[in-house]
């Protein structure tokens, strides 16, 4: 296998499985993964939800900014980044200039299988519904699309044909 030389950005809606690949890429690459919520998580030392609370969504995009910078002095790694870390064109740019991007989708019933019994996503608060879900979804979908290089649907697929796909469309497969 071709060693890895940018990093991967995995992009997509909650419970599209961005964790669960970067885990898997991490272990067949042999390369660092980050979980970028759960490092603005203990950088801030506070829940995501917690952060939405006390500081808003807006502070939470700025730590999201903040935190992509950082990933420019680290290469390679496999980036699993927040879903709502392409709502900036400023992230989108940071992003791009680290390496591939690598959207990945999943249909809005199997996100609500994924994340129904997650209690950590504060922006379905209330709203943990396939209808809430899909519109979300869609209000997203051209950011998504229009930051990804890459696109990969991970319904009905294992981790590790997704995984093949992605080194597949990298080139280091």
């Amino acid at each position: 296998m071709s060693k890895l030389e940018c990093n991967i950005m995995l992009i997509g809606f909650m419970g599209t499985g961005k964790s669960t690949i970067a885990d898997k890429l991490k272990q067949i690459l042999n390369v660092e993964q980050i979980e970028m919520d759960a490092l603005i998580a203990q950088e801030a030392g506070m829940s995501i939800p917690d952060i939405f609370e006390k500081f808003g969504e807006e502070h939470f995009r700025d730590l999201e900014t903040d935190m992509l910078e950082k990933f420019k002095e680290k290469k390679p790694v496999i980036v699993s980044c927040g879903g709502g870390a392409v709502l900036r064109d400023e992230n989108i740019e940071i992003m791009r200039g680290q390496g591939k991007i690598v959207l990945l989708t999943a249909t809005p019933q199997t996100v609500f299988e994924r994340v129904r019994n997650s209690k950590n996503r504060p922006v379905l608060n209330g709203n943990m519904n396939v209808e809430y879900i899909s519109g979300l979804m869609e209000k997203r979908r051209e950011r998504y699309e229009m930051a990804a290089d890459i696109v990969v649907a991970t319904d009905d697929k294992t981790v590790e044909e997704i995984c093949e796909e992605i080194l597949e469309k990298v080139e280091i497969a």
